[in-house]
């Protein structure tokens, strides 16, 4: 099986997501590949940081930890984001390794 590229391990435990950001959906659902980046489409609105607190909030409760554990990297004002999940368990990192596949 090949290493999504979209999702790497660090050092430190904590999983870092290169994602691209669809604000402004019906729902808020993985969609799929998106060139090297997982395309998320989000029901918040790209207004008033409300897409990333969105983001944060459905990447913690789908990797199963506080979302505090979910820290946006890079990509504040653009729809290609990198995020940082700690202490995310072998089983939520495995979860996101399947979306891509």
């Amino acid at each position: 099986m090949t290493a999504a590229v979209w999702l790497r391990e660090a050092a430190d435990g904590s999983v870092v997501l290169t994602l691209h950001i669809q604000p402004g959906a019906k729902k808020t659902e993985f969609v799929g590949l998106h060139g090297e980046a997982m395309k998320i489409r989000l029901a918040a609105p790209p207004v008033d940081g409300k897409a990333n607190a969105a983001l944060c909030a459905f990447l913690a409760e789908f990797c199963g930890v506080p979302k505090s554990a979910v820290t946006l990297i890079s990509g504040e004002t653009s729809r290609a984001k990198r995020v940082r999940v700690a202490g995310a368990s072998a089983g939520a990192a495995a979860r996101l390794r399947t979306l891509g596949a």
